[in-house]
């Protein structure tokens, strides 16, 4: 399984930015999936989650009401919708994903990207 992000780069604060990742290869079901980021010098945070259909969705209180997340399932796909960005969202976002690898799986195994750099100047 392979998740690949993309959509990072360089804005202003204010502005916004679309992150995807896609999922790939071989694998029976992508569970939930989430965002996660870590600035320099700081810890992994959890960003976003959402479940398998969307219609459960969670977000750190930092991004509330200027983040949005979203899934394609036909496309294998996941969306990070932000808008009103400011400097302190500069962050590499990393996607993870839940994933069923066989039927007989007892439990979804942990999978993430490499990672897409999001700058905010301010």
């Amino acid at each position: 399984v392979q998740l690949v992000e993309f959509g990072g780069g360089l804005v202003q604060a204010g502005g916004s930015l679309r992150l995807s990742c896609a999922a790939s290869g071989g694998y029976f079901s992508l569970n939930s999936m989430s965002w996660y980021r870590q600035g320099q010098g700081k810890q992994r945070e959890f960003v976003a989650s959402i479940t398998y259909g969307g219609g459960s969705t969670n977000y750190a209180d930092s991004v509330k009401g200027r983040f949005t997340i979203s899934r394609d399932n036909a496309k294998n796909t996941m969306y990070l919708q932000m808008n009103s960005l400011k400097p302190e969202d500069t962050a590499v976002y990393y996607c993870n994903a839940k994933v069923m690898r066989a039927w007989t799986d007892v439990r979804p195994f942990d999978y993430w990207g490499q990672g897409t750099q999001v700058t905010v100047s301010s």
